[in-house]
């Protein structure tokens, strides 16, 4: 049977890290075997893991009751920081159909980045973007595929910059690339030229901080069956329809 705990002295709060936190749901998830480490040595030190010495002589961690609640408080982070991302990546997908765009949300395609394998042969890349949208036309070539990366913490924007394969992989499927970054994270000239900035303040209107360049492309045959087996952003007369409680044609 496991004695009980030692009591743990008091000292200041640990400014945890996302390794901090990270050890911490470890732990949580995990049987308790130490890894003797400074993040742990940290973690104890300020009350969030205690140790437990069972009667074999070994010994297992636990998380403290201020360790749940530091879990519990960067889960309530993470949510409220996603809702906020989430809500901006629907005001850029109404804007793009108000403009008379198909807009997708939520897509992974897969594009060729050039140089970005050994020998300069390039590797395939898997992007992600927050929205992708197309011209509602039927000429092809007046498409114009548009990708909006939205940002709405400077950490998130911060990492999304170290990543030039991912930020290429954005350009190899659009014609125009924006970042589109809430008020106050970052300035225009801290996002590279090749992609147009825009800037979300409280009032709702999405102001244009920075043209995106734009340039000729065609969509290859992958990201069009991506697209057909997506689900497009209903249209603003879908919307109004359904808020009517009628069905559209």
């Amino acid at each position: 049977m496991p004695t009980p705990p030692e009591p743990t002295p008091s000292s200041p709060p640990l400014a945890a890290s996302a390794a901090h936190q990270r050890r911490l749901r470890e732990v949580w998830r995990s049987a308790g075997w130490p890894c003797q480490d400074l993040i742990e040595a940290e973690l104890l030190a300020a009350g969030l893991l205690e140790r437990v010495r069972h009667g074999s002589g070994h010994e297992t961690l636990r998380v403290t009751d201020g360790g749940v609640a530091a879990l519990a408080a960067t889960l309530a982070r993470n949510r409220a920081r996603r809702g906020a991302h989430e809500a901006l990546v629907g005001r850029v997908a109404r804007e793009m159909t108000r403009a008379g765009r198909i807009a997708w949300r939520g897509l992974s395609l897969r594009a060729h980045v050039e140089g970005a394998g050994d020998g300069g042969a390039g590797r395939w890349v898997m992007a992600m973007p927050d929205v992708f949208s197309i011209r509602h036309t039927t000429v092809e070539d007046w498409l114009e595929p548009a990708a909006h990366e939205v940002k709405v913490t400077r950490a998130d924007l911060l990492s999304d910059l170290r990543q030039p394969c991912k930020r290429e992989a954005y350009r190899m499927l659009s014609s125009q690339c924006w970042y589109v970054l809430k008020q106050g994270i970052a300035d225009a000239d801290e996002v590279p030229m090749e992609f147009g900035v825009m800037f979300a303040g409280p009032a709702g209107a999405l102001e244009v901080a920075r043209p995106a360049p734009r340039r000729a492309m065609r969509l290859p045959l992958a990201t069009w069956m991506a697209l057909a087996r997506a689900t497009a952003e209903p249209a603003l007369d879908d919307e109004a329809q359904a808020w009517l409680g009628g069905s559209s044609a």
